[in-house]
């Protein structure tokens, strides 16, 4: 890595990167940083906040575990430590990414919010803006871009008439923790997925009184099935099972362990939970306790809301309720789109074009990372498969001996 520093009349500072730009120091990112460094191939890694997985370590509730078993969640080249549970707490999956870090030596420049990246056609090379927390603006320039910044990486906010005049506290579901401060409270959840349900049977341990918006079908299945997890299951009967036999007996299965969820107010959708999430990534709610809260009325399931007034929640159909909270489970989106100056690889949601397993190589060295709708082991066949590609050009490279220092100096001349 090499520094080009401005004339004082700027604050901009090019930096010339001999390997890829990552962008996004989560489990993606670190994924693919492990699989170069053990190639030799060098690289910078670029992360807005001042930790690594700050999604785990800043935006998610106290109580979160892992949904999957620990050997479908690790990362490519060490596996988890054998005393952590099936389903390690978010707390050891931290201390796991940290010690993953440091197992690579793996760097981030933290505090370095990617304002844009753009193919440079002239020089055929990435220029990639940062700004960081010092406004101190720096662009790296390189040949390969790995986008890393995941499904997850901005909240979704609905837009609900008179939500802005509500008189009590609304927050996202990146923003709870933990339901010991609404203790006693009536307290609205927007959203029934998996962190709806966790956050609802939260507030039932602490003795809030919660209701739960449902407004359109979901999937729940039981964690376990016959003492197995229910993906592992799954994944084994897809080895000999055609996908939609696989829905069926998981269904069957479910119905005979749960029993039937449409009476709660939870309507299955008319496509399985497999084929729902390979199609449009919806996740099926994995139950580890809230079902058996609805069913004795300890979680309310209400449907969609109207519109707020004061401190009353309308809901669709008219009925009313005094609310104390609410709290929107309402999910993530990616940010891409919002710098990333491409649209021929990525469509206008900030996904792969490509589904899953071809969408993860674009076109003059892009890459992306962590968008594979198949949680941690889709992020880490991909990341194998980028440092696998990377480090076949990266060695062409080398042993051609390809010399683009007038060009990257005409590139950088103009700054």
């Amino acid at each position: 890595m090499f520094n080009f520093s401005a004339d004082n009349d700027f604050s901009r500072r090019c930096v010339w990167v001999n390997g890829p730009v990552i962008v996004g120091a989560g489990p993606s990112g670190l994924a693919v940083c492990a699989c170069l460094r053990e190639e030799g191939v060098p690289f910078v890694i670029l992360e807005r906040a001042d930790c690594i997985a700050s999604l785990w370590q800043n935006r998610t509730y106290n109580r979160l575990k892992l949904h999957l078993p620990k050997q479908f969640c690790q990362l490519p080249k060490l596996p988890f430590p054998e005393h952590y549970p099936e389903y390690p707490t978010k707390k050891q999956f931290v201390e796991y990414l940290e010690s993953y870090a440091k197992r690579f030596d793996i760097k981030p420049e933290f505090n370095e919010c990617v304002e844009s990246a753009k193919y440079d056609e002239a020089c055929r090379l990435w220029r990639v803006r940062t700004i960081a927390g010092d406004k101190t603006e720096v662009e790296y320039i390189c040949q390969w871009l790995v986008v890393a910044t995941g499904e997850n990486a901005e909240r979704v906010v609905p837009e609900i008439e008179g939500m802005n005049e509500f008189s009590g506290e609304i927050l996202h579901a990146c923003d709870y923790k933990s339901g010991e401060k609404f203790s006693g409270k009536r307290v609205l959840i927007v959203g029934c997925g998996n962190s709806g349900m966790e956050v609802s049977l939260d507030l039932c341990n602490h003795n809030a009184m919660p209701s739960m918006v449902v407004r359109s079908s979901v999937h729940v299945l039981p964690r376990e099935i016959l003492g197995k997890s229910t993906f592992e299951l799954a994944m084994l009967m897809m080895k000999w099972l055609p996908l939609w036999i696989v829905d069926k007996l998981l269904l069957v299965l479910a119905w005979m362990i749960l029993g039937n969820t449409e009476k709660y107010g939870l309507r299955r959708p008319a496509t399985g939970p497999l084929e729902l999430k390979n199609t449009q990534g919806k996740t099926p709610v994995l139950d580890i306790g809230a079902l058996e809260k609805i069913r004795s009325g300890d979680i309310a399931v209400v449907p969609g809301i109207q519109r707020f007034s004061g401190n009353n929640v309308e809901l669709v159909g008219g009925q009313i309720l005094e609310m104390d909270s609410v709290v929107l489970a309402t999910g993530y989106r990616s940010n891409v789109p919002f710098w990333l100056q491409e649209t021929e690889f990525f469509s206008k949601n900030g996904f792969p074009r490509r589904p899953f397993p071809n969408g993860w190589k674009g076109k003059a060295g892009l890459y992306a990372v962590g968008f594979t709708r198949r949680g941690l082991a889709g992020a880490s066949s991909d990341a194998v498969k980028i440092a696998k590609d990377i480090t076949k050009a990266y060695r062409e490279d080398l042993k051609q001996k390809r010399q683009k220092v007038p060009c990257h100096r005409r590139c950088i001349s103009q700054f």
